[in-house]
């Protein structure tokens, strides 16, 4: 989640986000203060003293050039909106010639910009590409997968009505993230519309939420099956003991969070945590889950070894370490266990990797759930047949009606026809049954 703010940060300001705007807004809004700003002192130069020759002020869309006298080079530092992109303190110059104005020496990138930085935002574009594409397909997946689960009742259970809920706080979490990047990377959107500092802060609000909230369905998802292979509980009870894990626990956890940023750091759109409470309230929680999770794992890990290593289970020792193999493998992406590798707070530790794992990678685990625990699954493809056998059925019904009436209305001349076709029919339902 921090890594996603924090590519968010980078792209939309690189920008200025004081204002809760539209980054390319902000970058003209400053331009224009800048602007402003250089005919003003040009006005004040022009009224001071009659300056005669040399090179006239005057504003080249980004800095701020004043009289020069012939021959004389004039040296500004670098504009102030690539400043606060860049970070780098530079400078840039022009020659007054007696022909006008030189071009600016030394190039305006190489003096005010990095290549560092330039190969840093390249990288968080691709990040963004991907972590697009992966929100994208899980979408789709998630909401197919979630449609099946729905429609089938023989499906319903609290097993599935788990996965649901996950899937929800998935599609829930893709949403977001494909909103918010629609509001922030709009280049097409005017000015004018852009949301004002609170439709931000509510945005991010429920930003917040949707990402705890999927992090602690993850965390229902591994107590509820150590819970089965430890307590032996019944499977169709509290559920809504999990419900209120899943979504109660992340809305106090958020309020919270919301209370401490208005009382503590009301600043910007509360993008960054810069101050260790907020940031405790909302990362704490996350990083609780997942080391929970992580446990919850390797005890069912111990079990599975446990069980397939009793000598009542069947089969060689290949075949045993390879289901064991199948069982782990299954339950990394349902637990999250990938996010355990770079649970630790400190957001310098390993960065590029912590943001290409969090983002780029962690933004198709919506889609691998979706595969592995809905169209993968045995009870759900059995259901999915079971309902496309009902459907090839009722068109051959409807065949052997239309084929019935065209035969009453022609005669009796294809009884027997008739009677083969309806026979078949009845055989293939029997069949089925």
């Amino acid at each position: 989640m921090r890594s996603l703010l924090l590519v968010s940060v980078f792209l939309s300001c690189c920008s200025m986000t004081v204002s809760g705007r539209h980054p390319t807004c902000n970058f003209l809004q400053e331009l224009e203060k800048d602007r402003v700003e250089c005919r003003r002192s040009l006005k004040e130069d022009e009224a001071s003293q009659a300056k005669v020759g040399g090179c006239k002020g005057m504003w080249d869309n980004i800095s701020c050039w004043r009289w020069t006298s012939t021959g004389e080079t004039l040296t500004v530092a670098c504009p102030r909106v690539l400043k606060t992109v860049f970070g780098r303190n530079g400078n840039i110059s022009r020659n007054c010639t007696p022909s006008g104005w030189s071009d600016v020496f030394p190039n305006i990138t190489s003096a005010c910009g990095t290549e560092a930085h330039q190969d840093k935002l390249l990288f968080y574009l691709v990040v963004q590409t991907l972590y697009t594409l992966g929100h994208s397909l899980s979408l789709v997946a998630l909401t197919t997968g979630s449609a099946i689960l729905c429609l089938f009742r023989r499906l319903h259970c609290t097993r599935n009505y788990i996965h649901l809920n996950l899937f929800l706080s998935f599609i829930l979490r893709a949403v977001a993230v494909l909103v918010k990047d629609h509001i922030l990377f709009n280049r097409s959107a005017q000015c004018s519309s852009q949301p004002s500092l609170v439709g931000c802060k509510v945005s991010l609000v429920i930003f917040q939420y949707f990402i705890m909230a999927n992090f602690f369905w993850l965390l229902v998802e591994g107590l509820y099956l150590h819970t089965l292979l430890v307590v032996f509980v019944s499977e169709n009870r509290h559920f809504s003991f999990y419900a209120l894990i899943g979504w109660g626990i992340p809305m106090v956890f958020v309020s919270a969070w919301v209370v401490s940023r208005i009382f503590l750091e009301d600043t910007r759109c509360w993008e960054t945590n810069d101050k260790m409470i907020p940031n405790l309230v909302i990362n704490g929680p996350i990083g609780f889950s997942i080391l929970v999770n992580f446990f919850l794992f390797i005890s069912i890990f111990r079990i599975l070894v446990q069980k397939l290593r009793c000598p009542d289970m069947g089969g060689s020792d290949q075949s045993q370490y390879r289901r064991l193999a199948k069982s782990t493998l299954l339950l990394i992406p349902l637990f999250g266990i990938h996010y355990v590798v770079f649970v630790s707070p400190s957001e310098s530790i390993a960065e590029v990797y912590k943001i290409f794992f969090d983002l780029a990678l962690g933004s198709f685990q919506g889609l691998v759930v979706a595969i592995l625990y809905c169209f993968l699954n045995s009870e759900v493809q059995g259901e999915l047949k079971r309902k496309w056998h009902s459907v090839c059925q009722d068109c051959r019904l409807r065949r052997s009606r239309r084929l019935n009436n065209v035969v009453v209305q022609n005669g009796t001349e294809l009884p027997v026809q008739l009677h083969s076709g309806t026979q078949s029919i009845l055989q293939s339902e029997t069949t089925v049954l």
